[in-house]
């Protein structure tokens, strides 16, 4: 027993022996306190952070000597011996030029933004405390190439190089390496169900293609989005921020948005998290009532008037055909048709704003439990990740978004040298419905249009032979028509919104019902440690969706629909020394691209980056990209009074089929059963172009009508080249990022309107002979096109939007530099100016739509102070956007140049551990939009506390 006790002292001596404590504080170089420093021990993971007031303390169990090495975001590391047990080590750690960053998202792998071979904006954790916007997500707009387009409070898009409306689907936002796209939607939702403010680590971006590392949708930009790890972020975060909204549609309105983030680290092995944020206010009011079609019309000027946020106005008629029918049907007097002017009318409208509370709410929280066996850099992770909110969307329509939920979960292991990971992004739509489909069918459910039609030209006959004008009797009639329409918060109308937008078949109601998901898994190594003669990676991804609706917006009513994606890659990059003064580094990748529902890709990227006496670097690269078609595109299946939208999969037409009804001209003339069964391939296989029921008037008799064949083509992959040029360098006190491209794409998704007969063969169509004039020529015609004819006369058709390729090549090309430097005496002062150029002839393809959407020129600037005197600093942005048009389902129109000026005083307290901030958003309350057919952005007003954000 002695002898035990005797080895067990031993034991217990040489670890305490080995247990060495080394603590500090860690100071700029003018005596300020730096929390957040990262202390690490030169060879191993072990390390700490220093507090609000820049102290550490780092007791690892290894024996002096070692090294540990000081860093923070742009500072320069330091690397300090430690030969002592309970050494005491303050370090100044010098400012930094902002090109020794740290970025990976170029190449997978750590490197200097200074050498990064192709363009990289990163926004790190000093610009995300210091940001002048109300949240750091709105932040990213002051980047150079960067737009984010305002959907509303809790949903903004990033758009980088154009093509893009709100449904990014060209754009990729990863958070921790995981898609956070929504599986119904295949895009991004802003920070809606992002990062709390207070486990933001750092945000990357790579604009313009980048397919070659990370693949499919990768086309026109891809964001990285880093939280704190444990580890190296320890104890509890939080922010509370009050303010209020100001906008001249909606008013004043209160806006909350608070965050709390909590770590612990039990040892070097085990550490968890977890994060909680909720934001709650009152979203941007769309109150846009200009008629779409006529600049300045409004409903006292137009009976037809279709307002731009007015929903119900678009089911309209002509009057004329109405009196006839009531004629025929001995409901109106003979011959008095005669009195009615063949003219179009429009049911009376909802505003938006009848139609939505316009309650912005965002509540997310994530955890996650971090495990490292060996205490060294090899890591297991499992994260979770749940968010809820309630928000506006435009996308072809406008959406509420209700209760729209989405979660992720991952399993991941990774070290230096590695990582594999899988994780499953699900959404449920809650109680989303859409607006502009809820509006028609809550006149449907109120009055059916026909009877409103029909009260409309009754009243319309009564007044002209009363003696009104025809001004007189469209108003007389329309106030005779709305007899009995429910009062808005009557108990009628809230039965038949809650019947309307709580049923999801879009005929007669206007909710979204989806429970899709997305299976992901990817994997890389890097060779570094193992290869001498160049870095090189390999890696590689795949991804299973399943699609599921119940058969409301998706052609699944027969059960859910599945397909997969599989994506290899590598990667090659070598840095070659030319002389003392030159340096060259080459890099080259590759990926190959398959999915199961179309051929392989490569995607290949090269790049040469040569740096200059340590100080200039100037780069070159060719990059592809290409776009599957997301989700939408290849199988919605959503039929709607107006018609059926449908996916452009080659197996639509084995998902989606409807029996349609066959007029009694048909049935009793041409023998055709009461109804016909068609499916989706009609649309893509046996189709004629929506404009035939308008251009068929005016054929040319010396026309075979070939050009009126529509039979759009399947979806495929869209396709990009880009070549880009750039620098990056000190010169003197000025830090200088520029770059130039040309991109160039083809195969861009497209939408196309056809009309489908139920009975004849379209590949016979064959007008040769016939003249619209003269009834009689249709005898000469064959059994398949009288037959079509027919069906076009008896509305025997149906009418489809398709998804297809363009057949047009569309180009880009533009320019952006930034230039950064210190004046008077330690102020940060940046600008940045960013060209955007479409290049395609769009006279010529009036009916080709690019959504370009960007403006030619942006400019922005900052200046700022993080100590403009003991505590306290400071930071201003401002930014203008040239005019330009948007184009989008929704609708186009101009949206003018606007500026928006952002700012923040902010006040910290170490004695509390704590910040203050006042801050504001469009200071100067110049209201402007981002996009046709959104609200007007106005002001946000705000005082935050943020406690201990290391």
């Amino acid at each position: 027993m002695k002898t035990i006790l005797k080895l067990f002292t031993m034991l217990f001596c040489v670890v305490t022996y080995a247990q060495t404590t080394v603590k500090g504080k860690i100071n700029d170089n003018s005596g300020l306190p730096l929390p957040g420093a990262n202390i690490v021990v030169v060879g191993s993971s072990s390390g700490t952070v220093s507090d609000f007031d820049g102290y550490y303390s780092l007791t690892v169990e290894q024996v002096p000597p070692f090294s540990i090495r000081v860093s923070y975001t742009g500072f320069e590391t330091q690397t300090v011996e430690v030969t002592t047990n309970n050494q005491t080590i303050d370090v100044t750690l010098a400012e930094g030029s902002s090109l020794d960053e740290v970025v990976i998202s170029a190449s997978r792998t750590p490197e200097r933004i200074f050498e990064s071979p192709v363009t990289v904006e990163r926004f790190g954790l000093k610009e995300i405390k210091n940001t002048a916007s109300a949240d750091y997500y709105g932040g990213l707009e002051n980047l150079k190439g960067v737009d984010i387009n305002t959907n509303s409070l809790t949903f903004k898009s990033i758009n980088t190089r154009g093509f893009a409306t709100f449904a990014n689907t060209r754009f990729v936002q990863l958070v921790d390496g995981m898609d956070n796209s929504a599986p119904l939607l295949n895009f991004p939702m802003g920070n809606l169900l992002g990062m709390v403010e207070t486990d933001a680590q750092s945000v990357e971006l790579l604009p313009g293609a980048s397919s070659a590392l990370y693949g499919a949708n990768a086309f026109n930009g891809i964001l990285f989005m880093t939280s704190k790890n444990p580890f190296d972020h320890q104890g509890i975060r939080g922010f509370f921020k009050q303010g209020i909204t100001s906008q001249e549609a909606a008013g004043d309105n209160d806006y909350t948005d608070f965050g709390i983030s909590m770590a612990y680290k039990f040892s070097d092995k085990i550490a968890v998290k977890a994060n909680f944020g909720y934001l709650k206010g009152t979203d941007w009011f769309a109150a846009n009532y200009d008629d779409k079609d006529i600049s300045g019309g409004t409903r006292e000027s137009n009976i037809n008037y279709d307002g731009v946020n007015i929903y119900g106005d678009n089911v309209t008629t002509n009057i004329k055909d109405v009196a006839l029918t009531l004629e025929s049907l001995g409901l109106a007097p003979a011959g008095s048709s005669a009195l009615i002017p063949s003219v179009d009318v429009s049911r009376t409208g909802y505003k938006e704003v009848e139609l939505t509370d316009y309650n912005a709410e965002s509540v997310k929280a994530d955890w996650g439990l971090y495990f490292r066996p060996w205490a060294n850099d090899f890591e297991i992770q499992y994260v979770g990740k749940v968010g809820t909110g309630s928000t506006i969307y435009q996308g072809a329509q406008r959406y509420r978004i209700e209760n729209f939920s989405l979660q992720q979960h991952k399993l991941e292991i990774k070290n230096d040298d590695f990582f594999v990971r899988g994780y499953v992004n699900s959404d449920k739509t809650g109680d989303t419905y859409v607006l502009d489909v809820a509006g028609p069918n809550l006149l449907q459910a109120w009055k059916e249009h026909d009877v409103w039609f029909g009260e409309y030209v009754a009243e319309f006959i009564g007044q002209t032979l009363g003696g009104a004008t025809n001004t007189q009797a469209h108003a007389a009639a329309r106030i005779a028509a709305e007899q009995g329409r429910p009062e808005l918060g009557s108990d009628e109308f809230n039965r038949l919104y809650e019947q309307v937008t709580s049923d999801s078949d879009f005929l007669t109601g206007s909710a979204l019902k989806d429970n899709s998901k997305i299976y992901h898994g990817d994997a890389n190594y890097n060779f570094r440690d193992k290869i001498k003669f160049a870095e090189i990676q390999v890696g590689g991804s795949y991804r299973t969706y399943r699609l599921n609706s119940f058969g409301t917006i998706y052609a699944d009513a027969n059960g859910p629909i599945t397909y997969s994606e599989l994506g290899l890659y590598t990667q090659l990059q070598r840095s070659i020394e030319l002389n003392e003064s030159l340096e060259l580094k080459l890099t080259g990748s590759v990926r190959y691209d398959k999915s199961e529902l179309f051929d392989a890709f490569f995607s290949p990227r090269i790049s040469a980056g040569l740096t200059v006496n340590e100080n200039h670097n100037f780069r070159a690269s060719f990059q592809t990209g290409f776009r599957n078609p997301d989700t939408q595109s290849l199988y919605i299946g959503l039929r709607t009074a107006l018609g059926t939208l449908v996916g452009g999969a080659s197996d639509i037409g084995n998902l989606y089929e409807r029996d349609y009804g066959v007029s009694q001209f048909a049935q009793n003339n041409l023998g055709q059963p009461s109804t016909i069964p068609q499916t989706a391939d009609a649309a893509y296989n046996n189709s004629l172009l929506a404009s035939i029921a308008t251009d068929l008037s005016d054929h040319d008799s010396s026309s075979n009508g070939k050009n009126f064949i529509g039979n759009s083509n399947y979806v495929k992959p869209e396709q990009v080249s880009s070549v880009e040029v750039g620098y990056r360098g000190k010169l003197q006190n000025f830090i200088i990022d520029a770059s130039a491209y040309y991109s160039s794409y083809k195969d861009f998704l497209a939408n196309e309107s056809v009309v489908a007969p139920l009975y004849g063969d379209v590949s016979n169509f064959d007008l040769t002979g016939y003249d619209p004039n003269n009834p009689a020529s249709v005898a000469v015609l064959n059994p398949d096109t009288q037959q079509i004819l027919a069906a076009l006369d008896n509305d025997d058709f149906h009418v489809y939007q398709t998804n297809t390729n363009s057949e047009e090549t569309v180009n880009s090309y533009g320019a952006a530099i930034a230039v950064s430097t210190k004046v008077f005496n330690g102020f940060d002062l940046s600008a940045n100016y960013t060209y955007s150029k479409l290049d395609f002839d769009v006279k010529n393809n009036p009916d080709f739509r690019t959504s370009f959407n960007t403006p030619e020129h942006k400019v922005k600037a900052s200046l700022g102070k993080t100590e403009l005197f003991k505590n306290f600093g400071f930071n201003v942005a401002w930014r203008w956007s040239d005019n330009y048009f948007w184009e989008a389902s929704f609708g186009d129109g101009e949206v003018p140049a606007f500026h928006v000026l952002d700012a923040q005083v902010n006040l910290r307290v170490p004695s509390l551990k704590s910040t203050f901030k006042v801050g504001a958003s469009n200071v100067l309350h110049d209201e402007y939009f981002t996009a046709f057919g959104t609200g007007y952005i106005g002001s946000q007003y705000y005082v935050s506390w943020t406690i201990n954000n290391l």
